[in-house]
């Protein structure tokens, strides 16, 4: 009967936060779409202002502290509509959630285990939309380049050029240009202004963009032959990641596979053999050898990985 209370409220907290999520997926696409209807339809009233936070007392407390600050930067370089009051909760919720779900299906010991991953699935998580939407950017600047360079040629200053890329192209590089754009409205140099999207987004691409650009703006020369050249060499790389990426994918499904496969284990034991699991990870020794196994798992997750990480 407890394990059926502690999987009730696993579940419960889990379709609490699926259901907040698309809450708040849905609250953003309104305000997307309100924003855009504004945009197009030119009426001189003042914009959107988006949807209402959540958790603002949570939010304000956790910016304090140096945790909400950390949390703040990566979500900064993420593009994620959230607060980190928002993401605190959001994760909380799943931590729990997750805890009482493996400790009613595999055993208590299992509880704390999972919420400790769950931590780290959180961190994961920002990592992977950080070079998630650094890879976006990357695949966006031969387009980047090809219209500064037009710009360029037609004899524009190169910071309107800048704000003129950031109204053509789509998010993330328009995003990021509008903020240079803006930064360099109020009077700040260009070189500062870009190396803000490097620290933000950073790839070896970006880094001989921004330096093509400083240095022409520095020094001057034909900035135009410089970014028509480059834009041809940004398309060679991103065809080659893409074959790599293409080449590299059965590897990374493997890598994926091999915590799932030691789950699936446990999960096949216990049914197989009802509380073996509670038995096990009962006394000293079984708990030393769960704690073992699943740092193997851990490890060859992680070898596999920069295994088949290739830098181009």
């Amino acid at each position: 009967m407890n394990d059926l209370v502690l999987l009730t409220l696993g579940a419960t907290l889990l379709a609490g936060l699926f259901t907040a999520l698309g809450v708040h997926a849905y609250s953003a696409g309104l305000a997307q779409r309100a924003a855009l209807i504004e945009r197009l339809s030119a009426s001189g009233e003042p914009p959107p202002t988006g949807r209402r936070r959540r958790f603002r007392g949570v939010d304000r407390r956790l910016r304090r502290t140096a945790l909400g600050r950390r949390i703040e930067m990566k979500l900064a370089t993420t593009g994620l509509d959230l607060t980190p009051g928002e993401f605190f909760v959001y994760m909380l919720l799943a931590v729990a959630g997750t805890w009482l779900v493996c400790s009613s299906l595999l055993a208590p010991f299992f509880g704390p285990v999972a919420g400790l991953i769950g931590l780290w699935a959180a961190n994961a998580f920002l990592n992977w939309q950080r070079a998630r939407r650094t890879e976006r950017f990357i695949n966006q600047l031969p387009e980047l380049a090809r219209i500064l360079a037009n710009a360029t040629q037609a004899g524009l200053a190169l910071r309107t050029a800048i704000g003129m890329a950031a109204e053509e192209l789509e998010a993330p590089a328009g995003e990021e240009l509008a903020r240079v754009a803006d930064r360099l409205a109020v009077g700040h140099s260009i070189e500062e202004s870009l190396g803000e999207i490097v620290d933000r987004l950073p790839s070896r691409e970006l880094v001989v963009l921004v330096s093509t650009l400083v240095l022409s703006a520095r020094a001057g020369g034909a900035i135009v032959g410089s970014l028509r050249n480059l834009t041809v060499t940004l398309e060679q790389r991103k065809e080659t990641r893409r074959e790599i990426r293409t080449q590299l994918s059965q590897v990374t499904v493997t890598a994926y596979l091999v915590p799932a496969i030691g789950l699936g284990s446990l999960l096949l034991v216990n049914t197989m053999m009802p509380g073996a699991l509670d038995r096990m990870t009962g006394a000293l020794v079984g708990q030393v050898a769960v704690i073992v196994a699943l740092g193997l798992f851990a490890l060859g997750f992680v070898l596999i990985r920069r295994l088949s990480k290739i830098d181009v």
